[in-house]
């Protein structure tokens, strides 16, 4: 027996909106964690992801797997009141707003914000780039 009914749920009737942010150049730790605290003050922001290469705590491959690897980049950074390890240096960020804001002020505001904040250059799009419901991917099992 089928259901013809749906199970499909909405989120906030339609896919809240994002900012797209890359940087012409990784991050810096210092640089990340002001850009971050600054973007989370801007209004309407609900959500922020990171994306960049990853900085691993050993060696995952080849002669030197185990080694720790040291790097100078991965530090604990502040953020809003919590110290989170930055595992990434940092790339590109997308900044999820709420559905009741004016996309265009919201983005004038990220925009002042990279610009005080990143000089090595960067690019703003908006859009949806983030999954915002299930997908058959995510029921499947293989």
């Amino acid at each position: 027996m089928t259901s013809t009914r749906t199970t499909r749920m909405t989120y906030a009737g339609t896919p809240l909106p994002e900012v797209k942010v890359f940087t012409d150049r990784l991050l810096s730790a210092d640089t990340t964690e002001k850009v971050l605290n600054e973007l989370i003050k801007v209004k309407h922001v609900r959500q922020i992801n990171i994306c960049g290469e990853s900085l691993p705590l050993t060696v995952k491959s080849g002669p030197h797997t185990g080694i720790p690897v040291n790097h100078p980049e991965r530090k604990v950074i502040k953020f809003g009141s919590d110290e989170i390890e930055l595992t990434k240096l940092v790339g590109g960020f997308f900044v999820e707003l709420n559905a009741e804001c004016d996309i265009d002020e919201t983005v004038k505001e990220i925009r002042k914000v990279c610009d005080r904040n990143i000089s090595v250059g960067y690019s703003i799009e908006v859009g949806r780039y983030s999954k915002y419901r299930p997908t058959l991917t995510d029921t499947l099992r293989c």
